[in-house]
């Protein structure tokens, strides 16, 4: 806690003699807890938002977990139940870091809080979309939910595969080798296919046999550009909205970042100078001691 070392003015032998500038510390006080209530409070609502994130994101993958198959693969990159679980667990454990090392004034808990911070900012700039959506091609068909996902965007965006349709050969299912027992083989999925608008009947085997046909005679059944493409062609025509987004959330980060690093520096400075008024109380007292001019020390 931020204090204020204050003492009166002494008198000794007639003369006053004053022990501390009593108006620098007041005015010191006011200036440094205003600042530093603005910085921990605005740190505590930060985290305290990202905290309740964190806790419906844990209680929305609980309940879709609950709710899947119990006959589907568990993995963390493809099954979306779990994946929320997981992010939430971890917002939820780094979120607390600060509101709690904001709170309790906890330096050790802050710096964490922000080498966490610095970390994950530094894997969101490094972290492929390619990637990632490579694999989500070759997990297909393993989780209901990555499945309907995948669809869902392929639909969407009007597109087939990362790169092109032919991306649909890596996945087991798709694979267009002649060892492949699949009946789909060499095909692809059903939201790659281009449904007339005078269709009341789902054609699910619409997507079968088309990565055998060139691109020019495939194009007149299924979307053939890659969603990568899409989706980059989306993101500049919104060009303001996904940078505003992306921005806002990287700028929060660093901002939440710059709070813990002022907060950490604030508590240091405030030490600093409590031990120096302790030092200069100590000094005081010991000029304080008085003894008689003819005091006798011997032992009786």
């Amino acid at each position: 806690m931020l204090q204020l070392e204050c003492c009166s003015c002494n008198a000794a032998a007639g003369r006053h003699k004053p022990r501390c500038r009593s108006g620098t510390s007041s005015m010191f006080l006011t200036e440094t807890m205003r600042g530093y209530r603005g910085v921990k409070y605005t740190l505590f609502f930060f985290c305290y938002c990202f905290w309740v994130v964190s806790a419906v994101l844990i209680a929305v993958g609980i309940y879709a977990k609950v709710a899947k198959e119990k006959d589907v693969v568990d993995t963390l990159t493809v099954d979306p139940a779990l994946l929320l679980i997981v992010v939430g667990l971890l917002m939820f454990l780094i979120t607390f870091l600060g509101c709690f090392g904001a709170l309790r004034n906890a330096t050790c808990l802050l710096k964490t809080f922000l080498s966490i911070l610095a970390v994950v900012l530094v894997l969101q700039v490094m972290e492929r979309t390619e990637t990632l959506m490579m694999k989500g091609v070759v997990r297909y068909r393993e989780d209901q939910d990555l499945e309907n996902a995948i669809d869902f965007v392929q639909k969407k965006f009007q597109c087939c595969g990362v790169e092109n349709y032919k991306d649909w050969s890596r996945n087991v299912y798709f694979e267009c080798s002649e060892s492949n027992p699949s009946l789909e083989v060499c095909g692809v999925p059903f939201s790659c296919c281009i449904h007339l608008q005078n269709q009341t009947v789902l054609n699910t085997m619409c997507g079968y046999g088309m990565q055998q046909q060139q691109e020019a005679a495939a194009r007149q059944h299924i979307f053939t550009a890659g969603c990568l493409q899409r989706i980059v062609l989306w993101a500049q025509k919104n060009l303001l909205l996904v940078a505003g987004l992306t921005a806002g959330l990287l700028l929060l980060e660093v901002c939440m970042m710059g709070l813990a690093a002022v907060q950490v520096a604030w508590i240091h400075r405030v030490r600093r100078r409590q031990k120096v008024s302790e030092g200069r109380r100590a000094e005081e007292r010991k000029e304080r001691l008085w003894f008689p001019a003819f005091a006798d020390f011997t032992e009786e």
